[in-house]
Formats: C-alpha cells, structure tokens, sequence
C-alpha cells in the first residue's frame, strides 16, 4: 500500500475535473479525497497499492475530457492513512 498527494495545475476548475478524477480513483479502488484550492489548481490524495496509483494517474492524465488541461502535476509520498474506506470530493 502507498498514498501519494498530487496537485494538478492547468485548467481543472470548473470542468468537472473533481468528478473525472473521482471516478478514476473509484475504478482503480483507491481511498483519499480531491479538492479545488483557492489558487486554482486542485489536489487530491490517493491510497491503494502502486500499481492501482499508477493506474489512476495514467487514466487522469491520457483519458481525460477535452474541456480539462493538465500542465503540471506536482506529486510526493505520504503516510498511509489507516481505516480510511472511501475516496470523496472534499468542499
């Protein structure tokens, strides 16, 4: 198991970008959350084993919608969080 923080730059706002990624997340059975930030860009953190991360961040950036723009994805290692047992769209 790993969890690893993304923060995607481009145009990810007002797209349904949280959405696109969630579903993602939920096919590859991932646990964590995705949230829009203030400065535009979103970040999400995803829990799973290395292959379903890699998985997920495949489909997030090669089958996403015309509408959504990927310029940047910033990306590092986190601590697994214990019990968690879903992915949701943080507010």
């Amino acid at each position: 198991m790993v969890r690893y923080y993304f923060r995607f730059t481009g145009r990810v706002q007002g797209v349904g970008f949280r959405f696109f990624v969630s579903m993602n997340a939920e096919k590859c059975r991932l646990t964590g959350y995705v949230r829009n930030l203030p400065d535009g860009s979103v970040e999400a953190e995803v829990q799973g084993t290395a292959s379903a991360v890699e998985k997920f961040l495949d489909m997030t950036q090669n089958d996403a919608y015309h509408f959504i723009r990927i310029d940047h994805i910033e990306r590092s290692e986190r601590p697994l969080k214990e019990g968690e047992k879903k992915f949701r769209v943080a507010y």
